[in-house]
């Protein structure tokens, strides 16, 4: 019973740890898990405020949080007044240190 216990965790095991190596995150600077849940509480801060504000180009605009605190800003916004509304947002969150803008307005075709 126990080797049929230890086959089934050994297999299961294998199969699983070519997928933990597709999850390790590229950004290096996050090496402590730690730094990684603060980024994310202040990344899912700064969302959860863009979409109370019912911004139309919020879906559209995209978050990241570095582990110094530093947040970037990236995507479309369909206006200027939405861009530096998203800006004002992130630079008034909790735990943000900076805000790098990289947003852009979309223009309609």
């Amino acid at each position: 019973m126990k080797t049929k216990l230890v086959a089934s965790c050994f297999v299961i095991g294998t199969l699983l740890a070519p997928v933990a190596g597709f999850t390790e995150d590229s950004d290096m600077d996050r090496s402590h898990p730690k730094a990684y849940v603060k980024d994310s509480v202040i990344t899912t801060k700064i969302k959860s405020r863009l979409a109370a504000e019912n911004l139309a180009s919020a879906a559209h605009i995209k978050v990241d949080t570095d582990n110094n605190g530093v947040v970037w800003l990236s995507g479309t916004a369909k206006t200027q007044a939405e861009i530096d509304q998203a800006v004002s947002i992130a630079g008034s969150t909790d735990g943000v240190k900076s805000v790098k803008n990289h947003t852009k307005i979309k223009m309609d075709n």
